[in-house]
């Protein structure tokens, strides 16, 4: 039997890193066998081209070669991790996939159309059944950062507001476009009462009763 796929996405400061810790521990008791993942990234290959994408000192990247790398990422990452733990009937939680890109290169850099052509090569068309977007504004996100014990911005990161205003507003056109595919939980909120509204978005996607 096939696994699921779950991506949670969002920008800088939208709280990821707590609530797929979250959503690992409540599947985990849930009895699903989760494999929690990332992108940029996710196998050895795919990390060293993370850190090349990440350097803030790789200021000369242009936007398409950023969106490149981050396709071949991807590629690397679907083959040899997403498509054999789904295939195996596990369930595959990642930090970021393809609406990152889209949201990131497509809107925020003005790429446009070709983003979702190329990671559409990059992934053999593969989507997550479920997307959490975990909705803050930009500036609400980077002030969160920001305040982070011995947290290093990243270069995108190091962006202009602008920038992470276009990638903000991207997601919103996706999740809109998205048929539901994409849920859209009200981030600004502590920890607890964000991931009640994910919670309830996993018992949609697997069937498990709110009485347990």
């Amino acid at each position: 039997m096939k696994g699921y796929f779950i991506s949670i996405e969002g920008g800088d400061g939208s709280g990821k890193s707590t609530q797929l810790k979250k959503i690992e521990e409540y599947l985990s008791q849930m009895g699903q066998e989760v494999v929690l993942t990332r992108e940029p990234g996710g196998t050895p290959v795919a990390e060293k081209i993370r850190e090349l994408i990440l350097d803030p000192r790789n200021r000369a990247l242009t936007a398409r070669a950023e969106m490149l790398l981050y396709a071949a990422c991807r590629a690397q990452h679907v083959e040899e991790k997403i498509l054999p733990a789904l295939a195996a009937g596990k369930t595959v939680l990642s930090d970021r996939f393809t609406d990152s890109s889209i949201a990131y290169q497509g809107f925020g850099r003005g790429l446009g159309a070709m983003v979702a052509e190329v990671n559409g090569i990059a992934t053999g068309g593969l989507e997550p059944d479920l997307t959490i977007f975990l909705n803050i504004t930009p500036a609400k996100g980077m002030a969160r950062k920001k305040r982070e014990d011995g947290h290093t911005l990243d270069r995108l990161e190091l962006e202009k507001a602008a920038f992470h205003e276009r990638v903000y507003e991207g997601y919103l056109a996706l999740a809109k476009e998205s048929g539901g595919r994409i849920a859209v939980i009200d981030a600004d909120r502590v920890a607890e009462e964000v991931f009640a509204d994910i919670q309830k978005k996993l018992d949609e996607l697997f069937g498990f009763s709110p009485c347990i």
